[in-house]
Formats: C-alpha cells, structure tokens, sequence
C-alpha cells in the first residue's frame, strides 16, 4: 500500500537523472517513474512513508536547485489517482467531465488528487506533458455538482502555484466526445 508520493519536476534532464540517484540514496522509497516528458524536462516520482517521499523530494529540490519546476509530497495519496496516469479508465455512464489543464506534470497530479479527495468523482485520464508541449491535464466524472466542486477545489490548488491554464465543467457531454478523448 502506498502511502505517500513525491515528485520533483525539473527543465533538466542529465540533473532529473541525478536527482533520481539522490532520492533513493536519501531515504526508503520507490521510485515510480523516473523519465523525460516534454518539452525536455525530467521527473522522478516516488513512493513510501510520509517522512521518507518529504526527506526524498527534499534532497531532490536542494540538489536541482535551479532546474527544478515544480514538486510535492502528496500524504495519503487518493487510490485512484496512480492508475489513472497515461492511462484511460473506461466508465459507461458520464454524467459531466471536469477537465483541469495546468502547466506542469506536479501541479496537475496534485490538483487531481484534490479534486478526487473534494467530491463524489473517478479520474479518467490523467496526462502527463507527453506529446503536448509540457502542459498536464485530468479528466474528471461524476454528477454535475460534484465534478464543478471538484474542479474547483483542484484549480485553486494549481492556480495558487500560478500554474492553471484552465478549467472546464461539460454537463452531459456527448458520447462521441467521450469516445475520442479516451
């Protein structure tokens, strides 16, 4: 059972590989993915008790100095966020879709995790900066008011970073819609 995740997000990716050493050298954590995105930049995100993933991310941003872009330490992290990353969960009955697009790869999974925690949704689909110029976003269902709840809760957390680029409620959106978004 995971219990924690960190990420550290950096514009390098030679100091991302380095990174990635320091924080499992630092403390007992596993790494999750460790690996480039676009446009260029590098993240490393790991799992483990709370104290270990916040000493992890902590030698990663002192190490990264000033090539890091973004991080966290997410306690608790909600079950459905990890299997929700890269990959399409295929729900039948979509009653809205919240879409929350932010400019880096840690403010997204974070304003996921918020949005998740906040109301009554399942994420779909959780994107991460790969093919679409460093930008992250999250597709969320669930009843209308939930999923505008949610989005809201989830931007307020990327916006205070100064990284939302938008946020989108969709009540009953169409059915081919949904079918090419997943």
């Amino acid at each position: 059972m995971i219990h924690a995740i960190g990420l550290v997000e950096l514009t390098s990716i030679a100091q991302g590989i380095e990174c990635a050493d320091i924080m499992v050298k630092t403390a007992d954590v596993t790494i999750l993915a460790a690996k480039t995105i676009c446009p260029g930049k590098y993240i490393v995100l790991v799992s483990g008790d709370v104290s270990g993933v916040q000493q992890s991310v902590n030698a990663g941003i002192d190490l990264g100095a000033e090539t890091v872009v973004d991080s966290f330490v997410i306690p608790n992290v909600h079950p459905s966020i990890l299997p929700a990353i890269g990959r399409a969960n295929t729900l039948k009955d979509i009653k809205a879709l919240g879409i929350i697009e932010t400019y880096s790869v840690a403010s997204l999974i974070e304003a996921a995790d918020a949005a998740v925690k906040a109301g009554d949704v399942e994420p779909l689909l959780i994107h991460l900066a790969f093919g679409i110029g460093g930008k992250s976003y999250t597709l969320l269902t669930g009843e209308v008011a939930s999923v505008k709840a949610a989005v809201e809760e989830g931007s307020a957390l990327a916006s205070e970073k100064g990284l939302l680029i938008r946020q989108v409620v969709i009540p009953r959106p169409a059915k081919q819609l949904i079918e090419s978004l997943l």
